[in-house]
């Protein structure tokens, strides 16, 4: 085989490959990734003799109450979990019931898997209600309110305790007067929002949790927050090429190709001699 024959072998090998890194590449850059909030500060620093700005993001801080089950538990309990958040209290008669009825949903939602049900992947989402009535809400009102409102316990908490920590985690933390669509007393919290927070604790969204626009929205951005790369991670584009098995497979059909056409033409110029 001539070196022209091998080059154009090469070529033919490298570029189902490069064509796919680039697009998986561009595929990535696409997508709208749900935006950062509560930003804490930006810093300068010099990279190769340039300026370069960062911003860092407000990471939420820990915050202890009880669950319907009665067990002590921490928020980040679930570090590593997406997870979404709203408020509400058990004798309300407006928002509440239909905000609950909503989370409900998006439960069953992330525990289907095509028409067939399957268990909660409790790995993935992790479901918040935290009770701003917390002097009425105990935790057996708050086992009875579960089982009246069909709440599976496997990856949703309604939670109860200190009234003052809950209130400073709702306004210092989730800045909910900041972003409800409704006035937010400062005596008491009544909100119809659902807050989105990563898995790195940082908050990623608000939505208007009345309406199934919003939720499909944030249903949507649950699943880009499943995908998103760490930045500080190295690309493994290695790794990527190993993956690709349907691609090796097109590739060993094309080295057939040409090799078996490279000796059929050797095997006519035999014949020819």
């Amino acid at each position: 085989m001539s070196k022209k024959s091998i080059y154009s072998l090469l070529i033919a090998l490298a570029i189902p490959v490069l064509c796919y890194l680039w697009l998986k590449s561009a595929s990535d850059s696409a997508v709208d990734m749900p935006r950062h909030y509560l930003l804490d500060t930006v810093y300068e620093s010099v990279v190769d003799g340039k300026i370069k700005s960062d911003s860092i993001w407000h990471t939420t801080k820990n915050i202890h109450l009880v669950n319907q089950l009665g067990d002590s538990v921490s928020l980040y309990d679930q570090q590593g979990k997406i997870i979404i958040l709203d408020f509400f209290f058990t004798s309300c008669g407006s928002i509440c019931p239909k905000l609950t009825n909503n989370m409900s949903t998006l439960q069953r939602s992330f525990s289907r898997g095509g028409n067939e049900r399957k268990k909660i992947d409790t790995s993935i989402v992790q479901f918040i209600s935290i009770t701003v009535d917390p002097q009425r809400d105990s935790v057996p009102v708050l086992q009875d309110y579960a089982n009246k409102m069909n709440v599976s316990s496997d990856n949703w908490w309604l939670l109860t305790g200190n009234r003052d920590s809950i209130y400073k985690f709702a306004f210092e933390e989730m800045k909910v007067d900041s972003f409800s669509m409704e006035p937010v007393h400062p005596d008491f919290i009544h909100t119809s929002r659902f807050v989105l927070i990563d898995k790195k604790m940082q908050i990623r969204g608000y939505y208007y949790g009345l309406d199934s626009t919003s939720i499909l929205k944030m249903a949507k951005d649950v699943g880009y927050l499943m995908l998103e790369k760490d930045k500080k991670k190295k690309s493994k584009v290695f790794q990527d090429i190993i993956d690709l098995s349907w691609l090796w497979l097109v590739i060993a059909v094309m080295v057939t190709g040409f090799v078996y056409y490279f000796n059929s033409k050797f095997s006519i110029f035999i014949i020819l001699i």
